[in-house]
């Protein structure tokens, strides 16, 4: 995924609403009447966070007749959990030495053998 694509998906995960529109459709497909229904949007606010979206590759919308669902599309979020994982496991890796290294210092030091005075 390359970063402009990455860029466009935290973009429109950032807003609040177009995250609880995924998590609506991470339960099926939904007709933007539906998606809408929850939010004290007008029509055009909500088509606006549907294209944003759309754009990123995080949902596509069909037709089928008059009915124009929406469906979720879960590569964009592999690819974004994907970045995030392997940063993760950096940090984590790095806590792990710096809490074996403080633990090491914290040990009292031995006494060295054959040193007598």
């Amino acid at each position: 995924m390359s970063t402009d694509t990455l860029s466009q998906t935290f973009a429109a995960l950032a807003h609040p609403t177009r995250r609880a529109i995924l998590a609506r459709l991470h339960e099926g497909e939904a007709s933007v009447q539906d998606l809408a229904r929850p939010f004290k949007l007008s029509g055009p606010a909500m088509t606006k966070h549907l294209k944003v979206l759309e754009q990123s590759g995080l949902i596509t919308r069909s037709r089928k007749a008059q009915f124009r669902p929406c469906r979720i599309e879960t590569a964009p979020l592999k690819a974004a959990s994907d970045w995030i994982e392997h940063y993760r496991q950096e940090w984590e890796d790095r806590f792990d030495r710096l809490e074996s290294y403080l633990q090491e210092i914290q040990q009292p030091p031995t006494p060295k053998k054959g040193n007598k005075s």
